[in-house]
């Protein structure tokens, strides 16, 4: 190659090197070019044999092509390599290099093994780590065991997360412990059932086909995925049932609350098949959640790398299945000092311990009740997966500009509660409840009539609702948020949204065979060899589950209109796209709470009760479409035939749904005194009191008295426009200055998503994850890969079973028959200001702040 290179010599230590027309050295061998390929790329040697093979074979004119629409894809995607995004525009931008390719020898070949590598695999590390490029459809998926053991997890999962959510403290069962005893169970079923069976079109189904598969597996663990969470429907029948709410007894009727269950989960379920082509297919929708499921499965079932260069100074030679094993008994029996021996070490609130009432020192410092500024607050892994967002799994741009953006609300909060702006000065700093002008919490009976409508007369000579500082910036950054990501979707995605939108109407042409905007990465090429899921299916589920809403809306007094499911339909179709993408490529989630709240609040003031139909459908719609699109992408990544992944989730969700519905009435019937502070068993409903509590403040009450013209909050409102123009200022400066790498490197939705971590949560959750994300995604990926590739989501994996089945195990044994450890390292962490909150300021007997009693309405 070096006689066909325009070069200079350059002596070196190393030998002789030469540089071509772009400045890339070469030399006569091809391991330079591969070298600098596996920096750039983060790609083992490994990963380079399959792509080196067809990199010989490519043509100038067929890379071409191939890099433009890389780089049309992957230009502002902060998990592409920078580096090679600008090899990218160095290659495309030089006419010279198509007219004398003589001269380019060296970059033409670099292009061709980058091209060759994104055709033959993923272009991304964390992807090449646990995803395989290869599949064999013989490997039995949809078997009899799988589909037994799949429904009895979901049974079992949605009858405990059920049975327990109304405990203080609640319990959740997640997916991750069904995988985890999926597979004990799955291989007992190998060893010990008879290979009888029948066979029904063509295909013999046995009750043991053979060795259990890592698609079996996963199918199992899919439909354990979408069982595990209880309705949230759920939430508006306790509030409508029970006498100490708004005693509306045919609530307890079954087939309403069915309904309207079956079409909350089931239109999310729908809207996730419309639109995988916007979310799933896509090779740039990564899913990081999802790869840690996948590290697990591989774990168990695909552990062929050999021995890796560790940064202990030594060749690593461990398995996965043993690396999980050993990592897992750590985390299970040190889980055990700081959930309950010492829960000192999960509150290390160490600071505050040098003066407890002292309420500047723990207004700043405080973990319960402070901003959490603390250098090193916690020893929990468990509190830094309090959002979904282990610092493992999640890269770690993301979790460096959530990091930063709840340091900017930070700001804002200790600037709003030391200048009494709004009275926040008579509240706790970072509280997420909502006080009246006493600084008590708020009473809304005092603000309602009988049936729980809004009284005007009551409520002007109660009070209006007062947020803390920590509360108003959250709502303030929520509003932010929301168009923000409407705003950032169009700039930063609007290529790839527009390829989805060409692709779902590919879908319905009777010519199949075209290309035109198809995604030909190679987990989509081996998937082909499935038969698709029809759009109609989906379409199907979509139009029953709003004939089950429209029947459960309009056949009972639930004061609202059927619209309300027709509103949800609408707000899930204008942001699930956008939400979705930035779920998938940083693992953030924005949920529409709060939106729904303030439109639904708006829309129907005065009634709670329509309110929650709003933010039910509203908020869960798009909710369940994210969700089960990140269990698309499992199936995707694993090759489970699309049309059984269909079946596992729609049979997934509605076994869940019923077995929800008939423990939520076991509940509401038969434990004595439930909800209330005499309910046996702690079954104290904490999570439905905020829920009712939240839907006559936002339904009765009604946004419009909080946020509206006049209302005590309007100015917060300045959180719509600020969050709109945001990702326009910051598209711009990164395309000013598009080689500024850490530029790229900002996502402004994340940045905004970092400041809704506050109130009750604060820097005590967020910072402990930036330095061990730094050093996983940073320091191991880039100096250590083979190792990172091989442990880093196993250990993610293992950390978070351990720490599943450790919470169970104690809260069994131990706290739910109260047995308590009473001493210094469990009592210390509720001293002073951080057991009860303290304020700046404080009141004189019979003094109130805010509006004057008849200034107000």
């Amino acid at each position: 190659m070096s006689s066909e290179i325009e070069s200079k010599r350059v002596n070196t230590t190393e030998g002789i090197h030469e540089k071509d027309a772009d400045g890339y050295r070469s030399s006569d061998v091809e391991l330079p070019i591969d070298a600098q390929v596996e920096t750039d790329l983060n790609v083992t040697e490994q990963d380079l044999q399959e792509a080196r093979e067809l990199a010989g074979n490519l043509t100038l004119e067929e890379i071409r092509p191939m890099m433009e629409k890389v780089l049309a894809i992957h230009e502002k995607d902060p998990n592409f390599p920078f580096s090679i995004i600008e090899r990218i525009r160095a290659f495309l931008g030089n006419e010279d290099i198509f007219e004398n390719p003589e001269k380019h020898g060296v970059l033409i070949e670099e292009m061709k093994l980058e091209a060759s590598l994104i055709t033959v695999n993923s272009p991304y590390a964390e992807v090449r780590a646990v995803v395989d490029n290869h599949d064999d459809p013989s490997i039995p998926c949809g078997t009899i065991r799988a589909w037994v053991i799949g429904s009895g997890f979901a049974i079992l999962l949605a009858f405990i997360n059920q049975l327990f959510s109304i405990r203080q403290p609640a319990i959740n069962v997640q997916a991750n412990v069904a995988q985890l005893l999926a597979y004990p169970i799955g291989k007992f079923c190998e060893k010990t059932l008879p290979d009888v069976g029948f066979t029904l079109w063509g295909i013999r189904h046995s009750l043991n086909p053979g060795k259990f598969s890592k698609k079996e597996h996963m199918l199992i663990t899919i439909m354990a995925n979408v069982s595990w969470n209880y309705p949230y429907t759920n939430n508006i029948i306790w509030v409508q049932y029970l006498p100490t709410y708004f005693n509306q007894s045919y609530a307890g009727q079954f087939s309403y609350q069915i309904l309207i269950a079956l079409a909350t989960n089931f239109i999310g379920y729908g809207m996730a098949g419309i639109v995988r082509r916007f979310l799933v297919y896509p090779s740039y929708c990564v899913w990081p959640a999802s790869l840690v499921t996948i590290a697990l499965n591989s774990a168990f079932h695909n552990d062929k790398t050999g021995p890796v260069e560790s940064p202990f100074g030594r060749l690593f030679t461990m398995t996965r299945m043993k690396f999980f094993g050993v990592t897992f008994a750590a985390m299970f029996v040190y889980f055990w000092f700081p959930q309950y021996i010492f829960t000192a070490l999960s509150v290390f609130s160490w600071l505050s311990w040098i003066s407890p009432n002292n309420t500047t020192l723990s207004a700043v410092t405080g973990f319960n009740n402070g901003l959490g500024v603390n250098p090193w607050p916690t020893f929990d892994w468990n509190i830094l997966l309090f959002d979904n967002t282990d610092p493992l799994m999640i890269p770690f741009f993301s979790t460096m500009n959530k990091f930063i953006g709840s340091c900017i609300a930070c700001v804002v909060i200790a600037a709003l509660w030391w200048s009494n702006a709004w009275n926040t000065a008579y509240l706790p700093i970072n509280s997420n409840r909502v006080f009246d002008n006493t600084g008590s919490l708020y009473n809304v009976s005092r603000a309602i009539d009988d049936r729980a409508l809004f009284d005007a007369a009551k409520y002007a000579d109660y009070s209006p609702p007062f947020l803390s500082a920590g509360n108003l910036t959250v709502y303030m950054f929520f509003f932010s948020i929301y168009s923000a990501t409407v705003s950032y979707a169009y700039l930063y995605h609007r290529y790839e949204i527009a390829m989805g939108f060409r692709n779902l109407f590919n879908s319905f042409r009777k010519n199949k065979d075209t290309e035109l905007g198809t995604y030909t990465d190679v987990h989509n090429r081996l998937m082909a060899k499935y038969a698709e899921v029809p759009e109609w299916w989906y379409s199907l589920v979509v139009v029953v589950a709003i004939a089950l809403g429209c029947a459960g809306i309009a056949n009972w007094e639930t004061y609202t209109s059927v619209g309300v499911v027709f509103y949800g339909l609408a707000l899930c179709a204008l942001f699930v796209i956008p939400v979705g993408i930035i779920k998938a490529m940083t693992g953030i989630e924005v949920t529409l709470n709060v939106l729904a709240e303030f439109i639904g609040g708006s829309w129907v003031q005065g009634n709670a009760l329509a309110m929650n139909f709003f933010k039910s459908f509203g908020y869960v719609t798009c909710a369940h479409a994210v969700w089960f699109s990140n269990d698309l992408k499992l199936a995707h990544y694993v090759k489970i035939p699309p049309r059984q992944t269909f079946m596992a989730q729609m049979i997934g969700t509605l076994i869940s749904t019923f077995v929800c519905v008939g423990v939520l009435n076991f509940q509401m019937n038969q434990i004595p005194d439930v909800c209330t502070v005499d309910a046996p068993n702690r079954f104290t409903c904490p999570g439905i009191n905020t829920f009712f509590t939240a839907s006559v403040l936002w339904g009765t009450v009604g946004p419009v008295k909080v946020f509206g013209a006049g209302g005590l909050y309007t100015a917060l409102l300045v959180g719509f426009p600020l969050g709109f123009v945001v990702p326009i200022i910051f598209y711009f400066v990164q395309k000013r200055y598009r080689k500024q790498s850490w530029l790229r490197q900002i996502h402004p939705v994340a940045l905004f998503y970092g400041a809704l971590t506050w109130a009750p949560y604060n820097l005590s959750y967020i910072w402990p994850a930036v330095p061990i994300a730094w050093f996983s995604w940073i320091y191991l990926k880039r100096r250590y890969l083979a190792f990172w590739s091989k442990y880093n989501f196993v250990l993610s994996a293992s950390w978070s079973s351990a720490i599943a089945i450790a919470a169970i195990i104690i809260f069994f044994t131990l706290q739910w028959l109260q047995v308590d450890l009473e001493w210094w390292g469990n009592d210390v962490v509720a001293d002073g200001c951080e057991g009860s909150a303290c304020t700046l300021k404080t009141l004189n007997d019979g003094d109130y702040f805010g509006p004057r009693l008849g200034e107000f309405s």
